[in-house]
């Protein structure tokens, strides 16, 4: 029997380049793989599911099942998780010392629905007490002026407003026009060091590592979904495309092992990667539901508590394997 022809997509990452370039297989399967920036990917698939395997937002996924609406199950297979802490710029002279500083302040943000602000208004909410409601949320670009205002989707409680048009989060920032921003992307106003503009957490590593103490939570942000109608006819792929992505992943990992000629273009790597095991266990970045069940499950009741499901999903609803 010929293998099946499958288009798979995701981000260009090191853990993902053995599937691209062939020298990991996917058993049973012929396939033609595409590097695509998320952000373009996730629109194009919730568009018209232009491929059969696809990394997607995490969270995007979660409401859309919830909602009865995905056009794909998810494996588990993270191909982009990250701790947030780093993503909080303030303005220094607004007496923001602490998160819980930042009630009543205005906050800019690119977009209010992305899984990695779910995970930051819930990691405020859990960790400082600060809700969603207590912050004033601004919406706009980041860097270059939208043509068009932000699409506001209500929130009950919430203020979520759009920026002026011609206006940019970066800009307002750096005038003092907002208080905060939340940007997975430095502001150019941070990079370049404006005046009265820093990052929150300054030493985000210790914070983030802290957090990881505390919680056991690296978190979520981009899952593998496959097309639906392809699980319902080929009920090993699911199985199959885990277990080439945990191959894939191996391989990027066991890069950071490779001594005597670094892989990787960066001169402590063995130390960076001894560090890294010393906070999150030898599994740095762990596929599978028993290893991310709490992260999984914890994103859910953060997606309930913002009012974008009904209720809260199970880890145990969500995935094909």
């Amino acid at each position: 029997m010929a293998d099946l022809s499958i288009t798979m997509a995701s981000g260009d990452y090191d853990r993902t380049r053995a599937l691209k370039d062939g020298s990991v297989k996917v058993e049973g399967c012929a396939v033609t793989y595409a590097n695509i920036e998320p952000n373009e990917l996730f629109k194009r698939n919730l568009k018209s599911q232009e491929f059969d395997v696809s990394e997607m937002s995490f969270a995007t996924y979660v409401v859309h099942r919830e909602q009865g609406k995905a056009a794909y199950i998810t494996i588990p297979v993270f191909l982009s998780r990250a701790f947030r802490h780093s993503a909080i710029f303030v303005r220094t002279d607004r007496g923001i010392r602490t998160p819980a500083d930042l009630r009543g302040k205005r906050v800019g943000t690119p977009e209010y629905f992305t899984t990695m602000l779910v995970w930051m208004r819930g990691l405020l909410a859990d960790e400082y007490g600060v809700k969603p409601s207590d912050l004033s949320w601004q919406l706009g670009a980041q860097e270059q002026p939208a043509k068009e205002p932000a699409t506001i989707d209500p929130v009950a409680g919430v203020t979520i407003e759009a920026i002026p048009s011609g206006k940019t989060l970066a800009g307002m920032l750096a005038d003092g026009e907002i208080d905060a921003l939340f940007a997975a992307r430095p502001p150019s106003c941070f990079v370049r060091g404006a005046a009265n503009v820093a990052r929150m957490f300054p030493d985000y590593r210790a914070i983030e590592q802290a957090y990881y103490h505390k919680t056991g939570i690296f978190p979520l942000m981009h899952a593998v979904g496959i097309r639906n109608a392809l699980v319902e006819k080929h009920r090993w792929l699911p199985a199959a495309l885990l277990k080439a992505y945990g191959a894939a992943k191996d391989r990027a990992v066991a890069d950071l092992e490779k001594l005597s000629a670094f892989s990787v273009t960066l001169p402590w790597v063995e130390a960076e990667y001894r560090a890294t095991q010393a906070v999150l266990g030898p599994d740095i970045w762990p596929y599978g539901i028993e290893a991310n069940r709490k992260a999984i499950e914890t994103l859910c009741r953060y997606l309930h508590e913002q009012g974008f499901t009904k209720r809260p999903m199970t880890a145990d609803e969500l995935f094909a394997v």
